[in-house]
């Protein structure tokens, strides 16, 4: 099953390095940091594109009840994700990346 398919899930554990690698190529556009988040920025032609972007985040968060944390400026949007019960990155913050792409 897809990463965009599943979704997320309560108590998700901490990812071991052979399953960040194999779940790093689902979403290869977004970066690994520190094997501790995942990071992507996004580019849009105006700040109004970029907000209606966030908003559409925003509603898959709430749906997936997984948060991320979102800056947003003028024609541009960076989100990062992980678990902070896990203390770092779990198949949840894969699962959120996956579906916040298929918004691209």
């Amino acid at each position: 099953m897809k990463l965009r398919d599943k979704h997320c899930r309560d108590g998700a554990p901490a990812l071991d390095a052979g399953t960040l690698a194999v779940l790093t190529v689902e979403v290869p556009a977004w970066k690994v940091v520190d094997k501790h988040h995942l990071e992507r920025a996004f580019a849009f032609a105006d700040f109004a594109s970029a907000l209606a972007f966030v908003n559409r985040v925003g509603a898959i968060a709430e749906e997936e009840n997984h948060h991320p944390d979102i800056l947003l400026g003028w024609g541009k949007a960076t989100v990062t994700t992980w678990t902070h019960s896990a203390g770092g990155l779990s198949e949840n913050d894969f699962v959120l990346a996956a579906k916040i792409d298929a918004l691209m």
